[in-house]
């Protein structure tokens, strides 16, 4: 190759780098930033505290903009938090050991080993095998293929924590393949309503929904885990899955049925869906040994998250152990761990949040600012309370683009505010929690598989947005009344 044509190559590379950074919104979050910085701390906040709150919500505001990639506005706080040593004043050495202590977050492992295990649900074929299983009992009816492809996600959501590799990776592929083999076709508007756009919307909210119903289901749930445990609530991988899975089976079922009513498809009929799925079941011959062990992994790791809370083995030492059993099984290989790109950027990204949001807790500014909003609503009985401060969580998302930042910027202080107005803590912690997942209803951009699905082109972003107010509603009622009954029947309250 020529230095000329080696010159532009690698003006190209840098070119598409610079293209993950818009300097005009960096600019924009560092004079928020400043501007934050050097405003007097409010009366009841320490400098400390209200500095690092500046990093914070430059941060994710950044992350909001779009600034840069969240794990580059993560690097950037944790570089201002150690230098301008907000966590020790006078101590550099203590102030970079602080801000680097969200990596020592035993949660933040716990959803990072998960995405290594996913990985083998990928790599060994098991995700689609299990997917095609259920199209060949359930897909004889466009509503069954919408139930089939919906169980399919459930099964794999205890152990595929992204759901974006679980939504975007094993269920649209499929999804998409079989609307195409009916005849709707992304590229043919005039198709669309045919079977493409209700699989699309209906695949996107049941992974939601089963985003919602584990521990393990989604990135954002063991932050809210984490920022529960900050204020004195204990939530486990067995708690959160007693409390999620009776909301969520209702949702699971009732959504399809709804959505056939209000957004239908054109085709009732699929009665060459399960043949299609046998002769792919066919194609991928017999289980081989490498499925076999997976499976193995997955039963070990739900058996441990069950009943490891009596053994003294908890979320994470499960994680380990599924991993180790993975690698010493060559099920995955180490090269397949160094690879798995999105889960070293979640660690990373999770592992700045959780320790800025922890870091305020202990400041005293959460307190404040419970306090504050405590000041405001302090005549509310918690039986209004608690509606207002969940649906004020729930339809803020229209402003975030993502489901992690909105957790870390809001759920901490809104479960420290419920809890100061006398709501029952495992009650809102849960429901809040679950609403980290629910609300990508709203938009096209609303959680990680929102742009796979939409991007798709089988539903109009009017569409999109009316259909996900409307379902959006639909889950908050079966949320509140389904969710909120079960967990008193269960003592959460």
């Amino acid at each position: 190759m020529s230095r000329c044509k080696v010159d532009y190559k690698e003006r190209e590379i840098n070119h598409l780098n610079m293209k993950e950074i818009n300097i005009k919104r960096v600019g924009i979050t560092f004079l928020i930033a400043l501007a934050l910085w050097f405003t007097p701390a409010p009366e009841g906040v320490t400098p400390e505290a209200w500095h690092l709150f500046a990093i914070f919500a430059s941060t994710i505001l950044g992350i909001i903009l779009k600034a840069a990639p969240m794990g580059t506005m993560c690097m950037m706080a944790i570089g201002f938090t150690a230098l301008t040593q907000v966590l020790a004043p006078g101590n550099p050495g203590a102030s970079i050991v602080k801000a680097l202590s969200g990596f020592g977050d035993k949660v933040i492992w716990l959803i990072g080993i998960s995405f290594f295990i996913a990985r083998g649900f990928i790599k060994t074929g098991l995700g689609n095998r299990i997917a095609f299983l259920f199209i060949k009992v359930f897909g004889k009816s466009s509503l069954g293929l919408a139930y089939g492809l919906g169980l399919a996600d459930m099964c794999l959501a205890p152990a595929i924590p992204s759901n974006t590799a679980r939504g975007g990776g094993i269920i649209y592929p499929i999804m998409k393949s079989m609307a195409m083999s009916f005849g709707s076709v992304p590229d043919d508007p005039k198709t669309h309503r045919k079977l493409g756009s209700f699989l699309t919307l209906n695949s996107y909210y049941m992974n939601l929904i089963t985003s919602s119903m584990f521990l393990t289901g989604t990135a954002s749930n063991p932050m809210c885990q984490k920022f529960a445990a900050n204020l004195g609530v204990d939530i486990t991988w067995m708690s959160w899955a007693a409390a999620g899975f009776i909301p969520g089976l209702a949702a699971f079922f009732i959504v399809p049925l709804v959505m056939y009513k209000i957004y239908p498809p054109e085709l009732k009929k699929t009665g060459d869906a399960p043949k299609m799925a046998s002769e792919k079941l066919k194609e991928m011959g017999p289980i081989k040994v490498n499925e076999w062990l997976m499976l193995l992994a997955f039963f070990v790791l739900l058996a441990l998250w069950i009943f490891g809370g009596a053994l003294s083995i908890d979320a994470t030492t499960t994680a380990f152990i599924g991993l180790t059993l993975l690698l010493l099984t060559s099920v995955l290989t180490w090269e397949d761990v160094k690879a798995e790109k999105g889960a070293w950027d979640t660690i990373v990204w999770f592992a700045v949040l959780v320790m800025m949001a922890s870091s305020l807790n202990e400041l005293g500014f959460i307190g404040w600012f419970s306090d504050l909003v405590k000041v405001q609503i302090g005549g509310l009985s918690w039986m209004v309370a608690f509606p207002v401060i969940v649906l004020v969580y729930f339809f803020s998302h229209y402003i975030f683009a993502s489901a992690t930042a909105h957790v870390a910027a809001m759920y901490a202080a809104l479960l420290s505010v419920g809890i100061s107005l006398g709501i029952p803590g495992m009650l809102l912690a849960m429901m809040l929690g679950f609403m980290g997942s629910i609300y990508g209803v709203l938009t096209h951009y609303g959680h990680g598989p929102a742009p796979v699905y939409f991007g798709s082109g089988y539903v109009e972003l009017k569409a999109w947005w009316l259909r996900g107010l409307e379902i959006g509603i639909l889950l908050l009622v079966i949320y509140m009344a389904v969710g909120g009954l079960w967990m008193k029947v269960i003592g959460y309250y």
